[in-house]
C-alpha cells in the first residue's frame, strides 16, 4: 500500500486542477494518459504558431471590405474554433478525453455525464430573475432543459436568500464536489454553445401506452397528424408536443432557404406570439378557478372546493370530464369481449 502512495498514488496528493482525476485517467506508473508531449525519448518538440490577430480589428476590417452579416458570423465562428483548438493544445491540462471520465475502473459502461458549471447557473439565474427573459427562450440558448432551468433558479433563489440572511453556506464542499465531475462551461462571445443535454425530446403521453390496430389506406399519406388522431382525438401531433415547437419552425425556415436576419426577425414574432397565447391562457385558468372554487384558509394550508356532480363521468363512465379521471382510467385493449382487429376503413 505504501508503495502505491509513494509511486503512482502521488499524483492524487496534489490533484491537478481542471480535471476529474478518476484513476482511469493515469497508466500503472502514475503518469497521465493525455498528458501533451510526452514521447518515448523525452517531450517532443514544440511548434511555434502564428499569433491569431485581435477580434476587434478584424471585425472592423471586415465590416470596411463590405462583407455581409452570414459570411462575417461565420468566419467569427471558424476563428473562435481555431482559437478554442489553440487553447487545448497549448493547455497544460488536455481536454478530457471519454476514457478519462470512467470514475470506476471495472465498470467501462458507466461515465460521469457533466453537470452545470457555477458560472452558467449564475447566468440562468441573471437572465431570468434580473433581464426577465422566459423560461423556454433561456432552455433554448443554453441547451437546457426547461425543468433544470427552473430548478436552477429556485436553489439560486434559496441561496442568495441564505446570504442575505448571513447564513454559512458549504461553499468549500460545493467546491469540492464540482471539480470532481465535468462541467458544462458558458460560451464566450463569439463562441459556439455547448448544449447540456437534449432538450427537445418528446414526452410519452398516456393516450399512446395502448395496444392499437388502426387500417390505413394505402392511397394516401399517414401523417403524424393520422397517428395522433387514431390514439385519441384531443392528442396532438408530435410537431405539437415538444418541449420547443419554435426550434422546428426555425429548422425548417432554414431549409426552406430564408435569409438569417429574416430568420431571426420571424422567430422573434413567433416568440412573442406563444408569451401571449399562454400568459392568455394563465389568465383563463385563474379566473375559472376564482369562479369555480373555493377557498378556506387554514393555519399551514389552504383548502379549494369546488362543486362536482357524478354525471359528468358520461354515459360509459369513461369522460375526462369525470371525478377521478387525473387519477388514470385503465385501458380497454386487453379487456376479454373487446374487438381488437380493425372493422373498417376510413
Amino acid at each position: 500500500m505504501w508503495a502505491w502512495f509513494n509511486g503512482p498514488g502521488k499524483a492524487f496528493r496534489e490533484p491537478l486542477a481542471g480535471s476529474t482525476n478518476y484513476l482511469t485517467a493515469y497508466d500503472k506508473t502514475g503518469n497521465l494518459r493525455r498528458a501533451k508531449g510526452q514521447g518515448r525519448d523525452g517531450p517532443r518538440p514544440v511548434l511555434q504558431e502564428k499569433p491569431m490577430p485581435d477580434e476587434d480589428e478584424v471585425l472592423q476590417q471586415e465590416e470596411e471590405e463590405g462583407i455581409d452579416e452570414v459570411e462575417r458570423a461565420e468566419r467569427a465562428q471558424a476563428r473562435a474554433t481555431e482559437r478554442a483548438e489553440r487553447a487545448a493544445r497549448e493547455s497544460a491540462t488536455p481536454k478530457e478525453r471519454a476514457s478519462d471520465l470512467q470514475p470506476y475502473p471495472l465498470n467501462p459502461n458507466f461515465k460521469s455525464q457533466p453537470v452545470l458549471s457555477e458560472e452558467l447557473r449564475e447566468k440562468v439565474y441573471e437572465q431570468i430573475v434580473v433581464n426577465k427573459m422566459d423560461l423556454q427562450s433561456v432552455s433554448a440558448a443554453w441547451g437546457i432543459d426547461m425543468r433544470r432551468v427552473a430548478a436552477v433558479v429556485r436553489l439560486k433563489t434559496i441561496e442568495k436568500q441564505w446570504e442575505d440572511e448571513g447564513r454559512k453556506l458549504a461553499k468549500p464542499y460545493s467546491k469540492a464536489v464540482l471539480e470532481m465531475l465535468p462541467k458544462t462551461p458558458v460560451a464566450r462571445k463569439g463562441e459556439k454553445v455547448i448544449p447540456h443535454e437534449s432538450i427537445n425530446d418528446l414526452p410519452v403521453h398516456p393516450a399512446t401506452r395502448q395496444q392499437l390496430f388502426y387500417p390505413a389506406s394505402e392511397s394516401r399519406a399517414f401523417t403524424r397528424e393520422d397517428a395522433a388522431r387514431a390514439f385519441s382525438p384531443t392528442l396532438l401531433p408530435a410537431d405539437k408536443r415538444i418541449p420547443h415547437t419554435q426550434l422546428l419552425q426555425l429548422e425548417k425556415w432554414s431549409v426552406e432557404g430564408v435569409p438569417r436576419e429574416e430568420r431571426i426577425n420571424r422567430f422573434v414574432e413567433l416568440e412573442r406570439g406563444q408569451s401571449a397565447e399562454k400568459a392568455e391562457k394563465e389568465r383563463k385558468k385563474a379566473a375559472w378557478e376564482e369562479r369555480t372554487q373555493r377557498v378556506v384558509a387554514g393555519r399551514r394550508w389552504d383548502f379549494k372546493f369546488q362543486d362536482v356532480s357524478v354525471e359528468s363521468v358520461g354515459r360509459d363512465g369513461r369522460s375526462p370530464k369525470g371525478v377521478g379521471f387525473r387519477y388514470g382510467i385503465p385501458h380497454t385493449d386487453r379487456k376479454s369481449g373487446e374487438v381488437k382487429i380493425p372493422t373498417s376503413v376510413e
